[in-house]
């Protein structure tokens, strides 16, 4: 068998995987994948009368996606600085939060029925901010439409029963590229009720990351732009990080 008859399987193969909706998550995930990451995140909150709310918080993340640990804690303004939220993610269940309040020194358990509320006045949800383990969702390849000028591939994915969410489908829309996701949308039953849209794309250690996101929530017509500052993959953390105990250490 000549060379190029034999290249004619792998090459109808490798067509194939990419148009395999779950694999191409799969490999979005995978490029995307590091032992931790920290940022400082400075965020602008624009109300439906544009009044804008600016605030600033570090992010600290352990583990790998569906595995992860993370600590969100806000730094400005005064009204919110040292509120923090810790997040483990789950490989097949929905995530446990908890989050400090220094003010009047208490942590509580976010419950599963308060995930859809916002997060500190933005417009992202507690729900939001959990990470998407591919293993709790079905998908479906929708077609191919550019984000930003950028080829994607447009995928729908469908919580999998056991999976709570407040959201009934999600679609996100991945470069062909570089495999980073462009931009997303949270439905409720037929109605988009969040948008995400990421900018910004650098290359990072190695790693292709959006360093622009933009949450738009079309219920309340506001949306907050969160600028990714000062990010670093691959940082020395450690478990002891990302318990209870350390949500009340003040930074």
């Amino acid at each position: 068998m000549n060379k190029a008859a034999a290249a004619i399987p792998l090459v109808l193969w490798t067509a194939a995987w990419a148009q395999d909706p779950r694999a191409i998550v799969e490999e979005s995930q995978r490029r995307g994948r590091a032992n931790s990451q920290r940022y400082e995140g400075v965020l602008e909150v624009i109300g439906a009368n544009a009044k804008v709310t600016r605030k600033s918080w570090q992010s600290f993340r352990l583990g790998s996606f569906g595995e992860s640990k993370a600590i969100i804690r806000f730094t400005a303004p005064a009204d919110v600085k040292g509120m923090a939220l810790l997040v483990i993610n789950h490989p097949d269940r929905s995530s446990d939060q908890w989050m400090w309040t220094p003010a009047i020194g208490r942590d509580r358990r976010i419950a599963l029925q308060d995930r859809s509320t916002r997060f500190f006045g933005t417009d992202f949800s507690f729900e939001d901010l959990e990470e998407r383990d591919v293993n709790q969702y079905d998908y479906r390849l929708t077609g191919e439409e550019a984000i930003d000028g950028a080829p994607c591939w447009r995928i729908e994915a469908r919580p999998r029963h056991g999976k709570v969410s407040q959201y009934t489908l999600s679609r996100v829309w991945i470069r062909k590229a570089d495999y980073v996701a462009a931009q997303y949308e949270n439905l409720v039953k037929d109605q988009v009720a969040r948008r995400l849209h990421q900018t910004d794309i650098r290359n990072v250690q190695g790693i292709w990351t959006a360093q622009t996101l933009e949450m738009t929530d079309l219920r309340r017509n506001s949306r907050t732009i969160l600028r990714i500052e000062k990010l670093a993959y691959n940082v020395p953390m450690q478990d002891d990080d990302f318990t209870v105990q350390a949500l009340r250490r003040e930074q």
